[in-house]
C-alpha cells in the first residue's frame, strides 16, 4: 500500500433512512499518521458514517477508499485492518477483563493470542482488573478496556465513536495520551466527540451539522474560515448584559462562559462600534478575544438553522 495516501478518501458518500438523508454527499481525507476529530451534535450522522466506513452499513451513493480498499467491494479487507470502538460500551459485562479480551482475540483469529492478551493487558495498564468483571469497572477503565479490544489485531487505523463521553476529566486525559502514543507508532485515528478541548488536540477537524459537511481543516483553518471576530466582557451581571446586546446590529453571538461573556460578529468594526456604548458600563470589563472553535460551531449551527451553511 502508498504510505503517503489517505487513510481515509471519500467523495460524495450518503446514507438515507426512511426516506430521511442523514449522510448528505460528504467528502473528506484523512493522513496517513493524523488524529482526525470529527464533530457534531447529536444525530448530524457522525456515528452513520463512522460505520460506512467500517463496513458496518453500506453507502446509498458516493464512494471512497478506506486504507487503500474500496468501500463497497474491499470491506472485509478494510475490517480486518481497523478497530471500532462503539459509541457504547459493548463488551460483556458478566465476563472478566481477560475473557473479554481473550473473545475479542478468537474473533480476530489473533496468532498467539495468549500471549497479545497478556500484552495488551499490560500495555493498557488493566493489569489489576484483568480478573474483574467488565461490568464493574468504572467508566474510564470501561472505556480502556474497549480500547485495548480495539488493539489486538493491531489495526492501521481507529474509528473511535464518542470514546470519552461519560467518563471523568483524568480518564479523558488519559485517553488522549494513550492515543497520543498509539499514533506515534503509527496508526491513524477519527475521532468523533462533543467536546471543544478535544478537538483542539487533534490536527484536523471537521464539522457535521444534520448530514452535512459544513467545515473541514485545521483548528487555525477553520477559525480563519470562520471571519469571527470576538470580545469578552467579565462582570457580575452577564444575563443582563447579554438581554440588553440581543438584537444590536453587528452582534451574532453571545455565548456566556461563568462570569464572562464572548460576543461575536463576523464584521470586526461594525462589532465594535456597536459595543463601543457598552464598555462605559462600569461593571463589565472588556478585552479583544481570539475566537475559539466553540464559537465558530455555535455560529455554524446558527446559520445552518436559519437555512445555509455559510461555509461556501
Amino acid at each position: 500500500m502508498n504510505n503517503s495516501a489517505p487513510v481515509i478518501e471519500v467523495e460524495g458518500i450518503s446514507k438515507i433512512f426512511s426516506g430521511k438523508t442523514v449522510v448528505n454527499r460528504l467528502s473528506l481525507q484523512v493522513e496517513r499518521g493524523e488524529i482526525f476529530g470529527f464533530l457534531g451534535p447529536n444525530g448530524s450522522g457522525k456515528t452513520t458514517f463512522l460505520r460506512m466506513l467500517c463496513g458496518l452499513l453500506r453507502p446509498d451513493a458516493g464512494g471512497g477508499r478506506c486504507l487503500g480498499y474500496d468501500l463497497l467491494s474491499e470491506v472485509e479487507k478494510i475490517r480486518s485492518r481497523i478497530g471500532y470502538m462503539a459509541q457504547h460500551f459493548s463488551l460483556y459485562d458478566d465476563l472478566s477483563v481477560r475473557e473479554n479480551l481473550d473473545f475479542m482475540a478468537r474473533i480476530y483469529a489473533v496468532p498467539k493470542r495468549r500471549q497479545v492478551v497478556a500484552e495488551t493487558i499490560e500495555q493498557m495498564g488493566l493489569e489489576p482488573f484483568a480478573g474483574q468483571l467488565a461490568g464493574t469497572l468504572s467508566g474510564g477503565w470501561k472505556q480502556r478496556l474497549a480500547l485495548a479490544a480495539c488493539l489486538l489485531h493491531q489495526p492501521e487505523l481507529l474509528l473511535l465513536d464518542e470514546p470519552t463521553a461519560g467518563v471523568d476529566p483524568m480518564a479523558r486525559r488519559d485517553f488522549w495520551e494513550q492515543v497520543y502514543a498509539l499514533t506515534a507508532q503509527g496508526i491513524s485515528a477519527l475521532i468523533s466527540t462533543h467536546y471543544m478541548d478535544e478537538a483542539e488536540r487533534c490536527n484536523r477537524v471537521a464539522y457535521l451539522a444534520y448530514g452535512d459537511l459544513l467545515t473541514a481543516g485545521t483548528a487555525e483553518e477553520v477559525v480563519s474560515r470562520s471571519g469571527l471576530s470576538t470580545w469578552a466582557a467579565s462582570g457580575l451581571d452577564i444575563q443582563e448584559l447579554a438581554a440588553r446586546l440581543k438584537g444590536v446590529p453587528g452582534i451574532e453571538l453571545t455565548i456566556p462562559f461563568g462570569n464572562n461573556l464572548h460576543i461575536c460578529g463576523t464584521d470586526s468594526g461594525q462589532l465594535e462600534q456597536s459595543l463601543r456604548p457598552f464598555m462605559s458600563d462600569e461593571r463589565f470589563r472588556w478585552q479583544k478575544q481570539e475566537t475559539g472553535l466553540e464559537e465558530v460551531f455555535i455560529s455554524l449551527m446558527n446559520r445552518q438553522a436559519r437555512g445555509g451553511d455559510g461555509s461556501h
